[in-house]
C-alpha cells in the first residue's frame, strides 16, 4: 500500500489510535508514534505534523492531559495521559470503528 493511501486511512482513525495507545499508560509524543509503529509492524507510521495537532486537539477536548517529565534519554518531554473523558471517547470510537469494519467487510466479502 502506498504511503499516501495509508495516510488517508489513518486520518480518520488517528484519535482512536492515540487514545488506545495511551490506555496502556502515559507516553510522550515520540513514544506514541513508536508504539503504533512497533505494534503494527510499521504498517502505521504517524508523522509529527499529524500527531502533535491531534494531541493538542484531544487535550483541548479534555480527552488527554499533559505534564512535563523526563524521557528515557533524560530529556525534557511532555507526557500525555488518558482522562476519564478520554476513556469514554475511546469506548465510543472503538464501537463506531467495529460497526464500520463490519459494514465494510459485508460489502467486500465474496458473494456466495
Amino acid at each position: 500500500m502506498a504511503a499516501t493511501e495509508t495516510k488517508d486511512r489513518l486520518h480518520g482513525t488517528l484519535d482512536a489510535l492515540v487514545l488506545k495507545t495511551l490506555s496502556w499508560g502515559p507516553r510522550h509524543g515520540y513514544a506514541i508514534a513508536r508504539w503504533l509503529e512497533d505494534t503494527t509492524r510499521n504498517a502505521i507510521q504517524v508523522e509529527e505534523g499529524s500527531l502533535y495537532p491531534a494531541l493538542y486537539r484531544m487535550e483541548r477536548k479534555g480527552w488527554i492531559e499533559a505534564e512535563w517529565g523526563m524521557s528515557e534519554l533524560g530529556r525534557k518531554a511532555k507526557f500525555y495521559k488518558l482522562t476519564q473523558r478520554g476513556r469514554q471517547q475511546l469506548k465510543a470510537e472503538s464501537a463506531e470503528w467495529a460497526e464500520f469494519a463490519r459494514a465494510v467487510s459485508t460489502v467486500l466479502a465474496p458473494s456466495s
